[in-house]
């Protein structure tokens, strides 16, 4: 018998922009309900998470503005579409934390990252609030500082 192909590990996409524009406070990890073409598309890395939220509605957490990019071998019988809303598979707790925090804190819940976990695809998705642009402005200088923090001692330690 053949061995049987071992799924792709790590991360599919990353919403990078969501790190710039929140502060993240938690993480949730979230189950995605998908088609059989989202997941080919998945496998080959063409998923967009730029601009993707989650909305509460109805009990229930929806993933919006993700965009899966069908593979034209892939989805030839069936129509696609490539930014339908997909929902998310959270148990009752979690989904009570995020109306809690929603409705009544003031956060807003984004979409960080698509991955794989063992055979599955799984959506971490967070609980943020926004950063004014003197944050951003805040956080890119203390990466800066770190960065050449890094450097000076990578270079140290070559002098040596």
């Amino acid at each position: 018998m053949a061995k049987q192909k071992k799924h792709p590990q790590g991360t599919i996409a990353q919403n990078k922009k969501a790190m710039h524009d929140y502060f993240v406070e938690t993480r949730f990890e979230a189950g995605l309900v998908l088609a059989g073409w989202e997941v080919k598309s998945l496998r080959a890395g063409k998923a967009q998470l730029v601009d993707s939220y989650v909305l509460l509605k109805n009990d229930e957490a929806w993933l919006m503005g993700c965009h899966i990019t069908p593979l034209t071998t892939a989805s030839t019988h069936v129509i696609a579409d490539p930014i339908r809303t997909r929902k998310l598979l959270l148990n009752k707790r979690e989904l009570d934390k995020l109306f809690s925090a929603v409705q009544q804190k003031g956060y807003a819940c984004v979409a960080l990252s698509i991955y794989w976990k063992a055979h599955l695809i799984k959506c971490e998705i967070a609980l943020g609030k926004g950063k004014k642009d003197f944050d951003k402005r805040h956080t890119e200088k203390e990466r800066d500082a770190d960065r050449e923090v890094q450097r000076a001692m990578r270079t140290k330690g070559k002098d040596d």
